[in-house]
């Protein structure tokens, strides 16, 4: 399992970024290749890799990462309108950073199905 991504380093500070929360679980930050006008990326300090490799003792952190999505959707001002949360796993679901990480998706009217 990987210790060190390209996330892990943002929340470090290592690597510069958009940073819009951080707490000592979690950090939020704008993707850089953005899919809709407000697109956030919120990660886990710790190193998840995949959903697949969540455990039943990440079940809180889990759990955070939604209420930290409601929370940043709140503060810059999608909630109302609304907002889409994405997490995808492994190649066929889309990852592209083995880091696991949700997407906060707003400032347009969202389509069904995405892709």
């Amino acid at each position: 399992m990987p210790t060190d991504t390209l996330f892990a380093k943002i929340a470090r500070r290592e690597v510069p970024a958009q940073i819009v929360y951080q707490d000592e679980v979690v950090t939020a930050f704008h993707d850089i290749n953005p899919v809709a006008p407000t697109h956030i990326l919120i990660i886990p300090n710790k190193v998840i890799p995949t959903m697949n490799d969540a455990t039943d003792d990440d079940a809180a952190l889990l759990g955070r990462l939604m209420l930290t999505a409601q929370k940043i959707a709140k503060q810059v001002g999608i909630a109302e309108g609304g907002y889409r949360l994405v997490v995808n796993c492994n190649p066929d679901g889309g990852q592209s950073v083995y880091h696991l990480h949700v997407h906060l998706l707003g400032g347009r009217k969202m389509t069904w199905p995405p892709g």
